[in-house]
């Protein structure tokens, strides 16, 4: 029976760089058209008024602006505030 602990794959896994995702842009922040405001995995956050929602759940605004969270109904909501 060997007395050495294998160095296989599993050992070699933890230099993988990390996603970047989360909130880019927070509420109060300027914005213009096509700035990313959150990158995420799912819809944790959903579109509100001039915000748009990319394939990959990329939360991006539609117009020049302030964005601004708030919850509704137990969503909590990202929206571009025009001026």
């Amino acid at each position: 029976m060997s007395k050495k602990k294998a160095s296989g794959s599993t050992r070699q896994h933890h230099a993988r760089p990390g996603k970047r995702l989360g909130v880019k842009v927070f509420g109060g922040g300027r914005v213009k058209t096509g700035m990313v405001i959150v990158r995420q995995k799912g819809t944790r956050f959903h579109p509100g008024k001039n915000v748009g929602l990319g394939r990959d759940f990329t939360l991006f605004a539609l117009n020049n602006g302030i964005v601004k969270f708030l919850t509704r109904q137990g969503k909590k909501i990202v929206s571009v505030l025009t001026e």
